[in-house]
């Protein structure tokens, strides 16, 4: 990285990142995006969140990932973003991927949540406005909304593509079921499904009974969140519960009592790691890497440490059939 007020980009960042392709579209995405669902917030500090893009740019991450309602408060971090990519980015734009999403509450009243043509309209425009933008590169919808029609909500997505407010669109959170008969309306429609963002980790497979599958046959893309399943396949937890952690603040995604009872499993994930040459972080990437269906791990990170750190697990995306046994040994019980 150059001079904090006048960035320029490593010149060789395209070399420390291996590059996936979405699907069967002409889109490649890094193996590794950065969310900013965590951190970028007005609570968290400006500078900060300047230094973790422009580590993950340097790194060869050119994929930011946000939605509507990322802060706090909602709104906060895609007007971070914004200021950022104008201060530090504004050369740059067309070397990245920006996404967004809405489908979670943002507004008091009946048009602020969900999956309504109306609120979608107006939360694409919103968040446009908030980081600058004329367009976004991937615009999903964040959650299955079950009482509106489904052709209202993916017209509304074809909608924002013809519109150019969008290049390609996504879904988020879908089950299989009904991501099969979203990926139908897209395709007669003429603006197929990019990608699908689930929650993937050792500790959460539930994408394993289905989803996985119908991604692979309608090649579609794949970025899996929270891949650490919230800093418990990290080494945080290994000796204990530090004061400052998210599971001891009781965070609404994890807490205290569930850490203690997946301590005997991550001890045990994290010895293997070791025998691989990687810590725990690393393999909990590279375990999701291994398949080709997925196109990126999206990652979160409060320090460049864990951007730079993250980027190491692409190193060694390959295990041997007994590594494989002993995690599931692991995970089994």
């Amino acid at each position: 990285m150059s001079k904090k007020d006048n960035y320029i980009a490593d010149e060789n960042r395209y070399e420390k990142m291996n590059y996936r392709r979405t699907g069967n579209s002409g889109l490649l995405l890094p193996e590794l995006s950065l969310g900013l669902w965590h951190n970028f917030g007005n609570e968290d500090d400006f500078e900060n969140q300047r230094n973790l893009l422009k580590c993950a740019f340097d790194n060869g991450i050119t994929h930011f990932d946000l939605a509507n309602n990322y802060g706090p408060p909602p709104g906060s971090a895609e007007k971070n973003f914004g200021k950022i990519l104008k201060k530090d980015f504004k050369n740059y734009r067309d070397e990245l991927i920006i996404s967004s999403k809405a489908g979670y509450g943002m507004w008091a009243g009946p048009y602020g949540d969900l999956g309504s043509k109306k609120f979608l309209v107006a939360s694409l425009d919103q968040s446009l406005k908030r980081m600058g933008l004329d367009y976004v590169d991937i615009f999903y919808h964040h959650r299955p909304d079950y009482d509106t029609p489904l052709e209202e909500t993916m017209g509304t997505l074809d909608l924002m593509v013809r519109q150019g407010k969008a290049l390609y669109v996504g879904l988020s959170n879908y089950q299989p079921e009904r991501a099969e008969d979203a990926f139908k309306i897209l395709k007669e429609l003429g603006t197929p499904c990019l990608i699908h963002q689930p929650n993937y980790s050792l500790f959460n497979r539930w994408i394993e009974d289905g989803l996985l599958d119908l991604l692979g046959k309608s090649s579609i893309g794949a970025i899996c969140f929270s891949p650490l399943a919230q800093g418990m396949l990290t080494n945080k937890y290994i000796n204990g519960l530090p004061k400052d952690s998210r599971a001891v603040k009781d965070s609404p995604f994890l807490n205290a009592e569930n850490v203690q009872k997946m301590l005997p499993k991550i001890k045990a994930l994290n010895e293997i790691a070791k025998n691989r040459n990687q810590n725990l972080a690393q393999m909990a990437i590279s375990w999701i890497l291994k398949d080709d269906r997925i196109t990126s791990v999206l990652i979160g990170a409060s320090k460049t440490e864990q951007i730079l750190d993250s980027v190491k697990a692409i190193e060694n995306t390959t295990f041997s059939e007994e590594e494989l046994t002993k995690i599931e040994n692991v995970l089994g019980n």
